[in-house]
């Protein structure tokens, strides 16, 4: 325990935070005030697995109710730890393992075509009728756009299809590659809305299972193709490419094929848009929690590193838009209605599942909150002149706030 306390007292710097022990003992750290979380440790290894590696075992302990919020919820001691980080990195230890992880990153984010699926499998594969609980009825798996904090999420993700379309410039009877398609929800607004065809690609099993049979119930199977295929197999060319919350599996050293490949699918008037989720401040490494639980071979990339290999593709970037706190209104919609649905959850999986996803759901919310995270929607080009010269087509009838 004592140096659990000594990583503790250099760590929290804002706030509070109270460690009691496994033998009773209360530990203070901090100058008080807000946030502040009082937590209960069960078992005397957690002094030492902490310690080496808090980021991680943090997480596990929450899972396994060896490490019990006494003070507050998980959202208190998350905001505690969020809003310190920095002196918790600053730990010698944490020093040594956060350059060790930077070396392993490209190992960490191995997304060859022999394991993506894996990976994709693992998250996206749980359950459809589990999403169906937290997820708008579109089942949009990703940030939605909020011009204001006063319309649902069912309300906020329409507008963030309609936002992500318009980017788009689509015409009646094109061609459009959905890389990453979920359920199939932006394929059948756009087979709909804008009278196109759509190819969605997808590695999910179950999203394609659900995703072909929502195609068939509308009738649209003349207009939506779903198909379970690695986009880097696909080689007929589009007319636009839109790629939604998949660009964060695709790993930093598989960023130069991505970008070539949707290049060479692309029509020479064609144009592109991915929408990600990126990190300011530099390249960094996905955290050891969320790799191991959540999304194996995943990564927020710095927009560094995503222009890079844009240019490498030799792309035009004909429009950049960053959304700040857009993914974290989103995140607090998903966790309300998981929360609602917790009992049921627990049916289906375990209660260590459904601590699991409060921990995923709450950290995640606070990356955007008072991280360093946001997403960026990319929009690229072969031709200079593919795409208008001005903004105004695609603004929507409300300004983005936040």
């Amino acid at each position: 325990m004592r140096l659990l306390n000594s990583m503790m007292s250099r760590f929290v710097k804002v706030g509070q935070l109270t460690i009691i022990d496994a033998d009773g003992n209360h530990h203070v750290h901090g100058p008080g005030g807000e946030p502040r979380a009082t937590i209960r440790l069960t078992d005397k290894t957690l002094y030492r697995t902490l310690f080496l590696n808090p980021e991680l075992k943090a997480g596990e302990a929450y899972m396994d109710g060896t490490l019990i919020c006494e003070e507050g919820g998980i959202r208190d001691l998350l905001k505690v730890f969020l809003h310190n980080r920095g002196g918790l990195r600053s730990h010698p230890i944490q020093k040594v393992l956060n350059r060790t992880l930077k070396k392993l990153k490209k190992l960490h984010q191995r997304n060859k075509k022999s394991n993506a699926r894996t990976n994709v499998q693992h998250h996206y594969d749980l359950s459809n009728d589990f999403y169906r609980l937290f997820l708008d009825e579109d089942l949009q798996y990703s940030c939605a756009y909020w011009p204001s904090l006063d319309i649902t999420l069912e309300e906020a993700q329409r507008l963030k299809k309609k936002h992500i379309a318009e980017k788009l410039c689509l015409k009646p009877g094109q061609t459009v590659l959905d890389i990453g398609c979920g359920w199939g929800g932006m394929a059948i607004y756009l087979a709909q809305s804008y009278d196109v065809k759509v190819v969605g690609a997808t590695l999910s099993d179950e999203q394609l299972s659900l995703g072909r049979e929502r195609v068939k119930e509308l009738g649209l199977e003349d207009k939506v193709d779903l198909r379970l295929v690695d986009y880097r197999d696909l080689d007929q060319n589009f007319d636009r490419i839109v790629s939604v919350g998949m660009f964060e599996h695709v790993g930093v050293a598989h960023y130069e094929e991505y970008f070539s490949k949707i290049k060479s699918l692309l029509t020479e008037d064609g144009i592109a848009l991915v929408h990600s989720i990126g990190r300011k401040g530099g390249p960094g490494t996905t955290g050891a929690w969320i790799r191991k639980y959540i999304f194996p071979g995943g990564y927020s990339p710095a927009l560094s590193e995503t222009f890079a290999e844009i240019e490498k593709a030799k792309l035009w970037v004909t429009d950049c838009e960053i959304l700040r706190l857009h993914y974290a209104y989103t995140l607090a919609k998903w966790n309300k209605r998981f929360q609602a649905n917790r009992e049921q959850i627990a049916v289906m999986f375990d209660e260590r599942f459904c601590r699991m996803w409060e921990f995923y759901l709450v950290i995640s919310e606070f990356s955007f909150l008072y991280g360093n995270h946001m997403n960026f929607q990319i929009q690229l080009t072969k031709d200079v002149h593919a795409a208008p010269i001005t903004r105004n087509y695609m603004m929507d009838d409300a300004a983005v706030s936040g």
